[in-house]
Protein backbone atom coordinates (compact mmCIF):
# COMPACT_ATOMS: atom_id res chain seq x y z
CA UNK A 1 0.00 0.00 0.00
CA UNK A 2 1.18 3.49 -0.78
CA UNK A 3 1.38 6.36 1.71
CA UNK A 4 -1.03 9.20 0.87
CA UNK A 5 0.27 12.75 0.58
CA UNK A 6 -1.36 16.07 -0.20
CA UNK A 7 -1.47 15.76 -3.99
CA UNK A 8 -3.92 12.86 -3.59
CA UNK A 9 -7.24 12.26 -5.31
CA UNK A 10 -9.86 11.04 -2.81
CA UNK A 11 -13.48 10.84 -3.98
CA UNK A 12 -16.89 9.83 -2.72
CA UNK A 13 -18.71 6.95 -4.45
CA UNK A 14 -20.54 9.55 -6.59
CA UNK A 15 -17.26 11.15 -7.73
CA UNK A 16 -17.29 14.24 -5.47
CA UNK A 17 -13.76 15.45 -4.64
CA UNK A 18 -12.57 15.44 -1.01
CA UNK A 19 -10.75 18.61 0.11
CA UNK A 20 -7.25 18.50 1.46
CA UNK A 21 -5.98 20.02 4.72
CA UNK A 22 -2.96 18.24 6.25
CA UNK A 23 -2.38 18.57 9.98
CA UNK A 24 1.39 18.18 9.80
CA UNK A 25 3.96 19.77 7.48
CA UNK A 26 7.36 18.44 8.52
CA UNK A 27 7.29 14.94 6.95
CA UNK A 28 6.99 15.10 3.18
CA UNK A 29 7.25 12.91 0.11
CA UNK A 30 8.50 14.75 -2.98
CA UNK A 31 7.67 18.08 -1.35
CA UNK A 32 4.12 17.17 -0.32
CA UNK A 33 3.14 16.66 3.35
CA UNK A 34 2.10 13.12 4.32
CA UNK A 35 -1.47 12.76 5.62
CA UNK A 36 -1.91 11.34 9.12
CA UNK A 37 -4.72 10.23 11.44
CA UNK A 38 -7.33 11.97 11.36
CA UNK A 39 -6.66 14.20 8.34
CA UNK A 40 -9.28 12.54 6.08
CA UNK A 41 -12.13 13.04 8.58
CA UNK A 42 -14.40 16.08 8.58
CA UNK A 43 -13.24 17.30 5.17
CA UNK A 44 -15.46 19.05 2.64
CA UNK A 45 -16.57 17.23 -0.49
CA UNK A 46 -17.04 19.33 -3.62
CA UNK A 47 -19.15 18.69 -6.71
CA UNK A 48 -20.94 15.54 -5.54
CA UNK A 49 -23.58 14.95 -8.24
CA UNK A 50 -25.93 12.97 -5.96
CA UNK A 51 -28.67 15.61 -6.09
CA UNK A 52 -32.42 15.09 -6.26
CA UNK A 53 -35.74 15.59 -4.50
CA UNK A 54 -34.95 13.00 -1.82
CA UNK A 55 -31.18 12.83 -2.28
CA UNK A 56 -28.53 14.64 -0.24
CA UNK A 57 -25.15 15.13 -1.92
CA UNK A 58 -21.99 14.24 -0.04
CA UNK A 59 -20.64 17.42 1.55
CA UNK A 60 -18.45 16.06 4.38
CA UNK A 61 -16.31 13.02 5.18
CA UNK A 62 -17.08 11.07 8.33
CA UNK A 63 -15.07 8.55 10.37
CA UNK A 64 -12.35 6.44 8.72
CA UNK A 65 -12.95 2.67 8.93
CA UNK A 66 -9.64 1.51 7.51
CA UNK A 67 -6.53 2.99 5.96
CA UNK A 68 -4.15 3.91 8.76
CA UNK A 69 -0.75 2.24 9.11
CA UNK A 70 -0.17 0.17 12.26
CA UNK A 71 3.59 0.53 11.81
CA UNK A 72 4.42 4.04 10.65
CA UNK A 73 3.43 7.24 12.43
CA UNK A 74 4.35 10.92 12.52
CA UNK A 75 4.37 12.50 15.98
CA UNK A 76 2.16 9.68 17.29
CA UNK A 77 -0.36 9.84 14.42
CA UNK A 78 -0.57 6.92 11.99
CA UNK A 79 0.10 7.74 8.33
CA UNK A 80 -2.76 7.39 5.83
CA UNK A 81 -2.54 4.57 3.30
CA UNK A 82 -4.19 4.20 -0.10
CA UNK A 83 -6.48 1.54 1.43
CA UNK A 84 -8.38 4.45 3.05
CA UNK A 85 -12.12 3.83 3.39
CA UNK A 86 -14.69 5.86 5.29
CA UNK A 87 -18.26 7.09 5.06
CA UNK A 88 -19.70 10.40 3.86
CA UNK A 89 -22.80 12.26 5.02
CA UNK A 90 -24.57 11.72 1.66
CA UNK A 91 -27.71 9.66 1.08
CA UNK A 92 -28.39 6.84 1.61
CA UNK A 93 -26.89 7.38 5.13
CA UNK A 94 -24.32 4.81 6.17
CA UNK A 95 -23.74 3.48 2.64
CA UNK A 96 -21.74 6.08 0.70
CA UNK A 97 -17.96 5.71 1.02
CA UNK A 98 -14.94 7.83 0.18
CA UNK A 99 -11.77 6.17 -1.08
CA UNK A 100 -8.35 6.98 -2.55
CA UNK A 101 -8.21 7.05 -6.34
CA UNK A 102 -4.61 8.34 -6.52
CA UNK A 103 -2.35 8.42 -3.43
CA UNK A 104 -0.40 11.37 -4.83
CA UNK A 105 2.88 9.51 -5.14
CA UNK A 106 3.95 6.12 -6.45
CA UNK A 107 7.19 5.19 -4.75
CA UNK A 108 6.76 5.06 -0.92
CA UNK A 109 4.90 2.05 0.42
CA UNK A 110 3.95 0.84 3.90
CA UNK A 111 1.97 -2.00 5.44
CA UNK A 112 -1.28 -1.59 7.35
Amino acid sequence: MRIVETSFDVRCDHDGKVANNPSQHWVEIAGHPVLVDDDPQGRAIARCPNIGATMKPCVKTLRVFTGYSDWISVDGHAVVLDSLDGLTDGTVPGTVHYRVRVPGQSFVEASS
